[in-house]
C-alpha cells in the first residue's frame, strides 16, 4: 500500500447514493487522479490517501484509494480554500478571507482551540462564534464517523443522522448491535442494519437478525394499512426475507412476544393474527373507546329540534333535505354518529347547521381535521376555527423520555360539549385511538367523511370499517343538488363511483379529457396545460391554483419525472434565483414544496417576528422562499405567513410538489386538477383513486391521456384488502350485548 498527500483540486464524478467519487489530487510534485469511496470529499480539502495504483483501458493510470483521512491544511491557500469550501456554517469566501488576513496560519488552531479570538475580525460577533465553532467541531467528529461507516455502504446523509442520534458513541453502538439502527434512526431500515450487520460477521441465524427481520416484515405490512399480519403470512414472507428456516421464524415470533414487541391474538377461525403492540393497542382501544361514547350519558337538550332547524335555515336562506335534517337531529340525539357522502351532497351544510344549533343552545363546539389543509378547508366553511387532531391533542414531550406524546388523554381530556372531525377516511388506528380516548364521556362525537375515498395512508381502513360494523349510527348523504348538478366533477365523481361512462368534453363544462397515446406526448401536453393554456384560458396562477396528481411515484409519468419537468417550466433557471442541488435534486427559489412526513417540534414564525409556534405536518404546501448557501439553510414559506428553515440534512422531509400523488393530495382542495391516465399496475388503476383525484378539484378537471386505461379504472372496482380486525371486534360486542345502537 501506498500513501500520497496532498490538495483535492477538481472533483471529476461523485455518486451521492454510494459515496464513489473520481477526482484530482494535487501536491508539489503532480496531479493525481484518484478514485474510490470517499463520500466527505470536497474541493480544496487536504487528505492523505492509501491505495494502490491501477490502469483502468479508458483512463489510463489511476489511484484506488483504499482509506483516506483528512490533513489539516498548512498553506494559506489550502486554509482559504477549506473555509470557503461551506463545510463550516457561517463562513463563505468573503469571511474566510477576512479570518485569513487576521489569523493567517494560525487560521485553523484558532478555530479549534480559542474561537473566541475570532471576535478580533469585523462582523463576527458572539453568536457567529458559537456557530463556527460548533460547526467546526461538529464536521470533525462527522468526518471521523462518516470514514468509519462508509466501507459499510453507509450515505452521508444517514452518517449525518446516525452522528445526531448516537453522537462520538455511533460506532460503538453499531458495532455491538447494527439492528438498533433500524430501531432509533429514520432512513435505515433492516435491509441496510444487515447489511452492516454482513460486514461484521454477525450469524445469519442470530436471534437479533431474525427478530428484527421479522418486525421489519410487520412495519413494511403498515405501509399496505394492515393493523396485523396472519401468522402464516408473517412467516413466509420473514422467511423470504432472511433466508432462514421457517422453525427459526416461528421460535423468535415466541420471542418477540414474551419481550411484548408484539401480540399474539388468536382470530374468529381460530388462526393466529400477529400485531406490533401499538396497533394492538390501539385497535382494542378504539373499540373501547367508541362503546364508552355511544353510551354514556350526554347532557340532554330540552329543544325541539325542528323549530331549531327552522331557525337556522331561516338565518342562512338555505332549506336542509330530509337526509340532512336526519343527520342534524342524529347528531344532537347520538352520543357518537357517522355522516358520509359524496360531493354535492351538502356535508358542509349540514356540518354548519350542526354547528349552528349547538351553539344556539350553549353548546362548546370544537372542529377538528387530520391534516392542516384540510382543517384550514374546514375553518373556511365554517367560519370557525378548525384545528388539526395533532393540535387539537397538544403535542408534548414524555416525562420520562424525549419522546413526542400527546398531552391531551383520559387524564386530561378535551374540554367540549360537542368535537366533529371531518375527512374521518384519513385517520389511521393509532391516530384514531389517540383522539377517541382524550374524549370524555358525554361529549358528543361527529365523525364525518367520504368512505368512497382512498383509506388512510396508515394501518387501518377506521371509517368504512365504523360504518360496515352497522354498531353506531350512520347517516348517509346521497342527494345530489341541483346546484351541484351543473357541475360535471360532481356529475362524473358519482358516476365513478357507480362504475358508468363519464360525461367528457361538454362545452362551457368543467370536466375534460385529452386524448394522448403515448408518455411522451402526455407529458408534453401536461406541461402545455399547467404553464401556458389553464392560466391563460381560465385566469389561473399556475403555481397556486393548479395541481398536478399521479397515481405513482416511479416512471416517465410519475411524480418524480414530472416534478423534474414541470420545474423546467412553472420555475425556470434564472441568474437571480439562488439553487442548489442536493440529494439529486435542484432546490431553487420559487419551487412549490411540500411537507412529507409529520414534525411536530418544527419551529416557524412570521416574517416580521411577531408570531412563531412549533409543528409542520405532512402535506403542507409550501414554496422555497430563500436559500442561505453560507449556513447551509433553506427558507420555506408556508400558509404565506410560516416561515420555516430546514438545513441540508432535513431535506428528504421536502418533496417538490409541482405535481403529487393522489393519495398524498386527500384532505384539500385546489382550483384545477390535471391528471396523467397512463399504465400503472392494477393497483393503483382503480376506482377508488380516480374518485378521490377528481374529487380535490373545485372548478375544473383535466385528464390526459390514453382513454382505455381511463374505461379500465372506472371498471376496476378492486381495492386492497386490509388486515383489520376493527369492524369484526365491533361486531362481536354487538352480538354480546355489549354494545347497543344509541
Amino acid at each position: 500500500m501506498e500513501k500520497i498527500e496532498g490538495m483535492i483540486s477538481d472533483i471529476v464524478f461523485k455518486n451521492e447514493d454510494n459515496g464513489y467519487v473520481i477526482a484530482h489530487l494535487s501536491n508539489e510534485n503532480n496531479d493525481v487522479v484518484i478514485v474510490g469511496c470517499m463520500p466527505t470529499l470536497t474541493v480544496g480539502e487536504s487528505i492523505e490517501v492509501e491505495g494502490k495504483w491501477v490502469n483502468h483501458k479508458t483512463y489510463g493510470t489511476q489511484f484506488e484509494v483504499s482509506s483516506f483521512m483528512p490533513v489539516t491544511p498548512s498553506s494559506i491557500e489550502g486554509i482559504y480554500v477549506y473555509l470557503s469550501s461551506g463545510m463550516i456554517k457561517g463562513i463563505g469566501e468573503k469571511m474566510a478571507k477576512r479570518i485569513i488576513d487576521k489569523f493567517g496560519v494560525d487560521t485553523l488552531d484558532i478555530i479549534q482551540n480559542s474561537p473566541h479570538r475570532l471576535s478580533e475580525v469585523e462582523g463576527i460577533g458572539s453568536k457567529k462564534i458559537e456557530q463556527i465553532a460548533k460547526s467546526y467541531e461538529d464536521n470533525r467528529e462527522l468526518r471521523n464517523i462518516i470514514m468509519q461507516l462508509s466501507p459499510y455502504g453507509i450515505t452521508p446523509n444517514l452518517c449525518l443522522k446516525i452522528y445526531k442520534k448516537y453522537k462520538n458513541k455511533a460506532v460503538d453502538v453499531i458495532s455491538k448491535n447494527p439492528y438498533k439502527l433500524a430501531e432509533d434512526v429514520r432512513g435505515i431500515g433492516f435491509k441496510v442494519a444487515d447489511k452492516i450487520a454482513e460486514n461484521l460477521g454477525i450469524d445469519k441465524l442470530s436471534k437479533d437478525r431474525i427478530m428484527q427481520g421479522i418486525l421489519y416484515s410487520l412495519n413494511q405490512s403498515l405501509a399496505s394499512g394492515h393493523t396485523y399480519l396472519p401468522k402464516d403470512i408473517l412467516v413466509q414472507e420473514s422467511s423470504k426475507l432472511l433466508g432462514v428456516e421457517k422453525e427459526y421464524i416461528l421460535d423468535c415470533i415466541l420471542g418477540l412476544a414474551y419481550d411484548q414487541k408484539i401480540h399474539i391474538e388468536k382470530g374468529l377461525g381460530h388462526e393466529d393474527h400477529i400485531y406490533l403492540i401499538p396497533y394492538y393497542l390501539s385497535e382494542n382501544g378504539v373499540c373501547k373507546q367508541i362503546i364508552k361514547l355511544a353510551q354514556s350519558d350526554f347532557k340532554y337538550l330540552n329543544i325541539d329540534v325542528e323549530k331549531e332547524i327552522e331557525k337556522v335555515e331561516e338565518e342562512t336562506g338555505i332549506k336542509l333535505a330530509d337526509n340532512q335534517a336526519l343527520a342534524v337531529k342524529e347528531a344532537i340525539k347520538s352520543g357518537l354518529v357517522v355522516i358520509t357522502g359524496g360531493p354535492g351532497t351538502g356535508k358542509t351544510t349540514t356540518i354548519n347547521t350542526i354547528i349552528k344549533v349547538f351553539e344556539n343552545n350553549e353548546q362548546e363546539v370544537l372542529l377538528a381535521a387530520p391534516t392542516g389543509r384540510a382543517a384550514k378547508r374546514m375553518s373556511e366553511t365554517s367560519n370557525k376555527e378548525a384545528k388539526t387532531i395533532h393540535r387539537l391533542l397538544e403535542m408534548g414531550y414524555a416525562t420520562d423520555s424525549e419522546e413526542l406524546v400527546f398531552l391531551k388523554d383520559e387524564e386530561d381530556p378535551i374540554k367540549a360539549d360537542v368535537v366533529i372531525v371531518d375527512e374521518v377516511s384519513m385517520v389511521d388506528i393509532v391516530l384514531m385511538y389517540s383522539l377517541l380516548k382524550a374524549i370524555k364521556p358525554g361529549t358528543r362525537v361527529i365523525l364525518v367523511g367520504d368512505s368512497d375515498q382512498l383509506p388512510s395512508v396508515g394501518a387501518g381502513n377506521v371509517l368504512k370499517d365504523i360504518i360496515d360494523s352497522k354498531v353506531i349510527n350512520v347517516v348517509r348523504l346521497n342527494e345530489i343538488f341541483r346546484q351541484a348538478q351543473e357541475s360535471m366533477i360532481v356529475v362524473n365523481a358519482h358516476r365513478i363511483n357507480q362504475g358508468l361512462p363519464l360525461h367528457l368534453n361538454v362545452k362551457g363544462k368543467d370536466f375534460f379529457f385529452i386524448k394522448k397515446n403515448t408518455n411522451e406526448e402526455i407529458l408534453k401536453e401536461i406541461v402545455g396545460l399547467v404553464s401556458t393554456r389553464l392560466p391563460k384560458f381560465y385566469n389561473l396562477d399556475k403555481l397556486k391554483d393548479i395541481q398536478v396528481l399521479a397515481p405513482m411515484r416511479k416512471g416517465d409519468l410519475g411524480v418524480a419525472n414530472l416534478n423534474i419537468e414541470l420545474q423546467k417550466y412553472l420555475n425556470k433557471e434564472e441568474k437571480y434565483k439562488v439553487e442548489e442541488t442536493l440529494q439529486k435534486r435542484i432546490f431553487r427559489v420559487g419551487d412549490k414544496v411540500m411537507q412529507i412526513k409529520n414534525n411536530y417540534t418544527k419551529k416557524w414564525e412570521t416574517e416580521d417576528k411577531s408570531e412563531s409556534g412549533e409543528g409542520i405536518y405532512n402535506g403542507d404546501i409550501g414554496y422555497i422562499y430563500h436559500i442561505d448557501k453560507e449556513n447551509k439553510i433553506i427558507y420555506v414559506l408556508f400558509d404565506q405567513t410560516k416561515i420555516v428553515s430546514y438545513e441540508y440534512s432535513e431535506l428528504d422531509e421536502l418533496d417538490h410538489s409541482f405535481c403529487t400523488t393522489i393519495h398524498k393530495s386527500q384532505g384539500s382542495e385546489f382550483p384545477a386538477i390535471v391528471i396523467p391516465v397512463t399504465w400503472a399496475p392494477p393497483m393503483l388503476l382503480n376506482r377508488n383513486l380516480l374518485y378521490t383525484a377528481v374529487t380535490r378539484a373545485k372548478k375544473l378537471v383535466v385528464l390526459v391521456g390514453d382513454v382505455k386505461y381511463l374505461e379500465y379504472m372506472i371498471r376496476n372496482n378492486k381495492t386492497n384488502d386490509r388486515h383489520s380486525n376493527l369492524s369484526k371486534k365491533l361486531n362481536r360486542l354487538k352480538e354480546e350485548g355489549v354494545l347497543v345502537k344509541n
